[in-house]
């Protein structure tokens, strides 16, 4: 390494190299090794992360790597996938490489075509195949420098593609400044190497090697302490400061703001320039792109000459050739801040005229409404039409800015209004439910027609449910569901039931009153949309029982199961409400329903890339196959659910491990799951998320064998109107209620059951109930129940119901004094518990089969049990001859990634290829 001129030499020199070894050494040897990594570099302005990022480029360029770079900018935030595009650009020559949904998606993300809006994260798959696809090649290494002011999609897809690469050549390198406030950064959970202050002795050292100017030692200690260990600082404070100030008047600032003083001295130097260099400089600062070809347009017509250029040059503010670029990116902010307002629209103005409309009028549009002072229609409409443009490339966000400053710059109250509506939309959407507030109220001063009032009041509940569940939110949406009754009836209708279930979910009171409103509101169009018959359905059940809502519910179940997954856009909103449908499955007891519906969720998800709704689909089929009697599989599905929500940077959710955990026996996961469900929900006690947990407690503990604690967990679910709640807890709190001595209770909860089941008519229900009456009888009638359940449940999928049946009548079998025809179910149910998984009801077969006088036979261990989850769930897919590319498509992974999983499956079970996969029994 070279010293530069400008001291960039000796700052890498003492920056870069106390890094190196951490960044450059493990992050590119791991690449070139095919074990990708992202790492971010973090710290204040001026700490040295570009200039680090140099360093890594130049090393990184040295050892064959091909390297490209994106740098973020604070006026580009708004600019949906802007910063991608930026890194991606020179890529996209190999995007015929990626499969057909992910080429849609990059090319709707980028504008280069029309389609559907992408889901953000299958444009980050897209990415994430596109980077490994290139590192086939040669090793790849991709830089971001000031990755705190890329736009938001940029941002959340590279996040999420820095927590998915795996055996790829590629290394992701972000540069990060230091958030203000409680700013969550995207970035979070990204291994991080932090760069701190210089010492003492490297601060002098640094001083001394870059400083242009004789100091004596009085200045130079001055410099130091003013720098405080800021690099970029002891770069600049000697070449601000005054003649004077160098022999020995130099002063201490009053506070610690070391960047502030650096953004100033940047300031002092650009503004000791001709005026004429100084505006040209506020026209490079307010064009982010650095477009060489639209800064000389924009300069020409403000009459300036490309000779004023010299002087920015000269002062080491600024780079010119076919980009233009500042030394640094307090330079662009220190300029355009003390620009005056005129001038900020001036430079803007000519910027706008520069810009070509066709090639790029969102950005034409953006620098037009700032070149205005005051209001105007016609930058307002422009700024409305690039929000429309950036909605359909899936740039919520960017939506959301535009019309924000489109409602700032309309004249007309009424145009006003909708804009700032569509852009609280916008904002709630991105996640911006505080901004979406503030749009709200400027909405509401309106003027507002009937419709648009009742989409204020709408949203204001749902951003009112999103942020804090409060128990007026059901009657907040039931109030809009009534207002836009006679003006959109079927989002009206919808409304109902999101009003209906936010009432279940609460577990408040209201919910029979909301019920009794949905059933009076304007019935559906015919023929009536799924949703429209769910709504029925459940509306029947609150207000007039079980048996009334059932038959209703299933048709409502299965006209979701029976709609074509290809539908027109109007017609898809319906499957916004699948997760719902799948969880009454569970009320009715119909496990076909059950399986095709929460097969169906994941299925839709997974198409369309969704992966902010694919989590909590995964979870639900998860808890689905645990009811199967398919515990490893749930495992699979869970640890998939989990991976995702870490990679996107989503809330994990904990409800299929934890019901996982209480049907494999384990009673420490479980009561911590619990615990930590409780600490994380901040919703009433008997809202659903806590109810969940509470079934999971009930199962624990009827497999252990504390009875009276499974009664009170089941108690509690079985108090809940969520129909699916009380159905999944009835069997367990007749089975707690026998074994805890309470039968007067465990003949109500069977009785109720046994009403449920006569309405439902699935082997399902009818195969508990008949159980469940078992558990309470006595003598032959009892065994006759015992084998009408075995019976009804062999017909359904239901086999961890099954099993837990022969365990019961094996237990009964042998109380009755039985003891051969107990061991013959008592050994049914130990072989099918074990097989599952399930430990702590298997260990209760086992102890009976020992009082019969009988030894249960261990598991034998088999070599898949030393397959990961996830490394199970891969192989169960590569078996059915799915190619590494088609998995790692479904698991938003590259397919190197999953050639190199299964490397290691092939070790772990002894061979070689796919085809000796295809052959092996897999659990």
């Amino acid at each position: 390494m070279t010293a530069a001129g400008d001291g960039r030499g000796a700052l890498v020199e003492l920056v870069g190299r106390r890094a190196e070894r951490e960044v450059v050494g493990q992050l590119l040897a791991g690449a070139r090794a095919g074990c990708s990594a992202a790492l971010v570099v973090r710290g204040e302005a001026g700490i040295g992360k570009t200039a680090l990022l140099g360093h890594v480029r130049g090393t990184a360029v040295s050892a064959g790597f091909r390297v490209e770079h994106a740098v973020g900018a604070e006026s580009e935030a708004q600019f949906a996938f802007s910063g991608l595009h930026q890194l991606c650009a020179p890529l996209l020559d190999r995007v015929g490489a990626l499969p057909e949904p992910q080429q849609a998606a990059l090319g709707v993300a980028f504008g280069l075509r029309g389609g559907a809006v992408p889901d953000r994260f299958l444009v980050g798959l897209a990415v994430l195949h596109l980077l490994a696809e290139i590192a086939e090649e040669d090793p790849l290494l991709c830089l971001v420098d000031d990755a705190q002011w890329l736009d938001q999609a940029s941002a959340q897809v590279l996040a999420f593609v820095a927590r998915r690469v795996g055996a790829e050549r590629l290394a992701l390198l972000f540069a990060v400044r230091d958030p203000e406030g409680d700013e969550v950064s995207p970035f979070s959970g990204i291994s991080e190497l932090r760069l701190d202050r210089l010492g003492e002795t490297d601060a002098w050292a640094l001083l001394t090697a870059t400083s242009r100017v004789p100091l004596d030692e009085v200045v130079r200690a001055r410099i130091v302490a003013e720098a405080r260990g800021n690099p970029l600082a002891l770069l600049e404070l000697p070449r601000s400061a005054q003649p004077a100030h160098l022999a020995g008047g130099f002063e201490l600032p009053d506070g610690p703001d070391v960047p502030r003083r650096v953004e100033d001295s940047f300031q002092h130097r650009s503004g000791s320039l001709p005026a004429e260099t100084q505006l040209l400089l506020l026209v490079a600062a307010a064009e982010p792109t650095g477009e060489a070809e639209v800064f000389w347009r924009a300069a020409e017509r403000l009459g300036i000459g490309r000779e004023a250029a010299a002087p920015a040059e000269i002062a080491g503010l600024l780079e010119i050739d076919i980009r233009v670029r500042f030394r640094h990116p307090l330079v662009r902010s220190a300029v355009y801040q003390a620009a005056t307002p005129p001038d900020r629209r001036r430079a803007h103005g000519a910027l706008a005229e520069a810009t070509d409309p066709q090639v790029d009028p969102d950005r034409r549009a953006w620098h037009r409404a700032r070149a205005v002072l005051g209001v105007d229609e016609e930058a307002a409409a422009a700024l409305e039409r690039s929000a429309g443009r950036a909605q359909a490339r899936g740039g919520v966000a960017a939506a959301g800015a535009y019309l924000q400053h489109a409602a700032e710059l309309t004249p007309e109250p009424a145009t006003r209004a909708r804009r700032a509506l569509e852009a609280a939309y916008a904002k709630h959407e991105a996640g911006a439910s505080a901004v979406a507030l503030e749009l709200l109220a400027i909405a509401a001063a309106g003027p507002l027609d009937a419709l648009q009032h009742a989409r204020l009041e709408l949203l204001r509940a749902q951003i009112a449910f999103h942020l804090t569940r409060d128990s007026t939110v059901p009657g907040m949406l039931l109030d809009a569901a009534k207002m836009l009754a006679p003006l959109d009836p079927a989002l009206s209708r919808e409304t109902y039931l999101h009003a209906l279930d936010a009432a279940v979910i609460n577990g408040e009171g209201d919910a029979v009153q909301i019920a009794r409103a949905a059933l009076a509101a304007p019935p559906a169009e015919t023929p009536a949309r799924p949703v429209d018959l769910l709504l029925d359905g459940l509306a029947e059940a609150l207000t007039g029982g079980y048996a009334a809502g059932a038959p209703g519910l299933r048709r409502a179940l299965e006209a979701f199961r029976d709609a074509p997954l290809t539908k027109p856009e109007q017609d898809r909103r319906s499957d916004h409400w699948l997760w719902l449908a799948a969880r009454n499955a569970v009320a009715v007891f119909d496990d076909g329903l059950l399986s095709t519906l929460a097969s169906r969720n994941v299925q839709l998800a997974r198409q369309a890339g969704g992966l902010a709704t694919l989590p909590a689909a995964l979870s639900f089929l998860s808890i689905t196959s645990v009811l199967m009697g398919e515990l490893a599989r749930a495992d699979e599905l869970a640890t998939e659910a989990t991976t995702i929500t870490l990679a996107t940077g989503g809330v994990r959710l904990r409800h299929a491990h934890v019901i996982l955990s209480a049907w494999r026996g384990d009673s420490a996961g479980t009561t911590a799951l619990d615990a930590t469900i409780a600490e994380d929900v901040a919703y009433p006690d008997e809202g659903t998320e806590i109810l969940l947990a509470r079934y999971a407690v009930a199962v624990l503990h009827n497999g252990l064998g504390d009875y009276p604690a499974a009664r009170e967990a089941a108690a509690r679910l079985c108090g809940s109107r969520e129909l699916s709640l009380s159905s999944a807890g009835l069997p367990e709190l007749v089975e707690a209620c026998v074994r805890a001595g309470r039968p007067e209770e465990a003949a109500a909860a069977a009785e109720e059951l046994s009403s449920r089941a006569d309405a439902a008519g699935t082997p399902w229900a009818l195969g508990l109930a008949a159980r469940s009456r078992a558990l309470i009888g006595t003598g032959p009638t009892a065994e006759d129940d015992y084998r009408e359940a075995i019976e009804e449940l062999t017909n359904s999928r239901m086999a961890a119901h099954l099993a837990r049946t022969h365990l019961v009548y094996g237990e009964w079998l042998r109380r009755e004094g039985r003891r051969q025809d107990a061991r013959d179910q008592l050994r049914t149910a130990h072989d099918q518990l074990t097989r599952m998984g399930a430990a702590a009801f298997a260990a209760r077969a086992a102890r009976e089969l020992r009082a019969t006088g009988e030894h249960p036979r261990s598991r034998t261990a088999q070599p898949t049990d030393a397959l990961t989850a996830q490394e199970l769930h891969i192989a169960r897919l590569v078996a059915t001859g799915a190619t590494s590319r088609e998995v790692g498509a479904q698991l938003f992974l590259s397919p190197r990634t999953i050639e190199a999983h299964l490397r290691n499956i092939f070790r772990k079970l002894g061979i070689t290829s796919r085809r000796q996969l295809r052959e092996l029994r897999l659990p």
